[in-house]
């Protein structure tokens, strides 16, 4: 029989931070960057020195885009890589999923022929739409439990 995992036990700092504070910051970051993207781009422009190519709060914004999937790379790469638990597996494959569908919603200015007419998509539009189309798929499967054996993820780590 196997032993069940125990419960990650934080202390409280870290509990609150990640849980609470870091979200509450995000969703913060969010909600400016969506609802109020010129103050968002206003309050960002005038720490740095600007862009030759591209208006500085532009090139920020991008920056930050670009740390973002940086951080969904590290997640699987490292994070999934790094546990056997599939609650674990779900958990963060659902997460990305609903980043999946969010970026897709994030294209919606192209217009809804962007989203199936792949004969006029350019390289940016493969990536953008098609490849997560593929991805979205994969963890839609995954979630699915499409291909998933009952002995695949069993083992837990101590």
């Amino acid at each position: 029989m196997a032993s069940r995992a125990q419960p990650l036990r934080l202390p409280m700092a870290y509990r609150l931070f990640f849980l609470v504070i870091e979200p509450i910051s995000a969703l913060a970051g969010a909600y400016m960057a969506y609802f109020q993207p010129a103050n968002y781009l206003t309050l960002t422009t005038p720490l740095w020195p600007s862009s030759p190519n591209l208006p500085l709060s532009t090139t920020i914004v991008l920056t930050q885009l670009a740390n973002l999937y940086l951080l969904f790379a590290i997640n699987e790469a490292l994070v999934l890589r790094s546990t056997s638990d599939l609650r674990v597996w779900k958990t963060v494959l659902l997460g990305l999923l609903i980043a999946d569908l969010g970026h897709l919603y994030s294209v919606k200015g192209l217009g809804i022929a962007g989203y199936w007419k792949i004969w006029e998509w350019n390289a940016m539009a493969w990536g953008n739409v098609g490849f997560v189309y593929a991805g979205a798929l994969m963890r839609i499967c995954f979630l699915s439990n499409v291909g998933i054996g009952r002995r695949v993820f069993t083992r837990k780590l101590n």
